[in-house]
């Protein structure tokens, strides 16, 4: 019987493109795959793969839990063998193998042909751009480029994933047809820097251009940009988001900060002018245009005076999607070696909570101006009372979402009928993250 194997993907939706890129090699060997999530004391498996993520403490601890576990399902016979691969691997592949000699193979963040080899198969180069979709079959999550050439001091990015790298234009597009083929309806385009595709491999800025070419292929009614960087940002795409239908009026883009000791500390090259410039900029050229930013509280640098500026900046900025994180110094970053972490995790933690209570009101703000309007949403999957839908305003896996009444559906509409479809939907209520409307005839 062929073998049967669970891979487990952590982190960020680039690294479940890698896990997909894998996924698919094994399934054309013929090797059965245990859904993620699958109880493996039940279904059993000969090999379960863990990708991990090694960017910030939380996202570590959580892979090294999870490789404890894997390892637990081990000793008690549900699982054959482990192996573990990405970006924690990628960086402390030695200290692991030491620490949970239990593991039976760590392979580094581009070892994905080892993986498959040490399962007794051969990487097919034939199928580069074809994936297994893990994601509901009508989106999908396209990486542009890999690795970064900034040198934020927080970041340990580039030293896990190296340089900047674009993927050639005519494999993405490859990619992008064969996943519509299989019946995706919207792309989100994730990278390390989005807005630096191109650079390497045709000496410009390329994102534009490639966003328009992604948006002529059949079946493709979305396209939605994440993880852009403010400094020298492309005004090209702006252009593209203003005027090309398929093209959702939504950028994330994590600014971090706002106070310029801190964006210098934090080695951002842009100040805090820069920064609410074109956050005027956004709101000019695309009108309706949803900003999702991340911040950092508590970097070396942020006095009381910096994390105030922050605050109303928040405040002032009215950013529709906002998260935040408390900085953890990373080992071998530029802010390691050279600024000292002297802010205590309690008032980092006080920080956080109150950031987060000024976009907790921001955001109930924004959804509550949306009831009443009529709004075009995909629908993602259902419960027993529930659809659970998005609009333009809302990415998957990080945004709130539109819960819409199943007795609300019309007789035309079969309820297996309806996921991953457009629908018209009215908003009636609202709260700080999810909403709730009604299907429109």
């Amino acid at each position: 019987m062929a073998k049967k194997v669970q891979l487990v993907t952590l982190g960020c939706s680039k690294n479940r493109v890698d896990s997909e890129h894998l996924l698919r090699q094994m399934f054309d060997t013929g090797i059965r795959i245990s859904p993620e999530g699958e109880d493996l004391a039940l279904a059993g498996a000969d090999a379960i793969i863990i990708n991990t993520c090694g960017f910030v403490k939380d996202a570590k601890q959580e892979s090294i839990d999870a490789i404890f576990a894997a390892v637990d399902a081990k000793n008690r016979g549900y699982v054959k063998q482990v192996f573990v691969f990405g970006c924690l691997s990628q960086r402390y592949r030695e200290e692991l193998q030491e620490s949970i000699p239990e593991v039976d193979g760590f392979f580094g963040a581009f070892d994905s042909f080892s993986v498959l080899e040490v399962l007794g198969e051969k990487w097919n180069p034939c199928l580069n751009n074809q994936r297994y979709l893990t994601t509901p079959s009508h989106y999908a999550f396209l990486k542009i480029s890999e690795g970064c050439d900034r040198v934020c001091s927080y970041c340990s990015i580039p030293l896990i994933r190296g340089a900047h790298i674009s993927v050639p234009e005519e494999a993405l597009l490859e990619e992008a047809r064969f996943l519509a083929d299989k019946g995706v309806k919207e792309l989100i385009l994730v990278a390390q820097d989005t807005t630096y595709y191109g650079v390497d491999l045709y000496k410009e800025r390329r994102l534009a251009s490639l966003m328009d070419k992604l948006s002529m292929i059949n079946g493709i009614e979305w396209l939605r940009l994440h993880y852009s960087y403010p400094a020298a940002f492309p005004e090209a795409v702006l252009d593209v988001m203003a005027n090309n239908p398929k093209v959702c009026k939504y950028l994330d883009i994590p600014l971090q900060h706002v106070n310029d000791k801190v964006l210098a500390n934090m080695r951002r090259s842009v100040d805090g002018a820069t920064t609410r410039a074109l956050i005027e900029k956004f709101r000019i050229k695309v009108p309706g245009i949803v900003l999702r930013t991340t911040m950092i509280v508590g970097h070396p640098g942020e006095d009381k005076r910096a994390f105030r500026e922050l605050l109303d900046f928040v405040k002032e900025a009215k950013f529709e999607r906002l998260g935040a994180f408390t900085y953890s110094e990373e080992e071998g970053t530029w802010g390691a070696q050279n600024l000292k972490d002297t802010i205590r995790q309690k008032e980092k933690d006080e920080r956080h909570a109150q950031l987060m209570e000024i976009q907790s009101s921001v955001s109930y703000d924004f959804n509550q101006s949306r009831i009443g309007s009529v709004e075009k949403v995909i629908v993602d999957s259902e419960d027993d009372t529930v659809f659970v839908a998005r609009s333009m305003k809302e990415s998957p896996e990080v945004d709130g979402e539109i819960l819409i009444g199943k007795d609300t559906l019309f007789e035309n509409f079969s309820s297996g009928d309806i996921i991953g479809t457009f629908v018209e939907v009215e908003i009636e209520k609202a709260g700080e993250y999810d909403l709730t409307g009604r299907f429109v005839k």
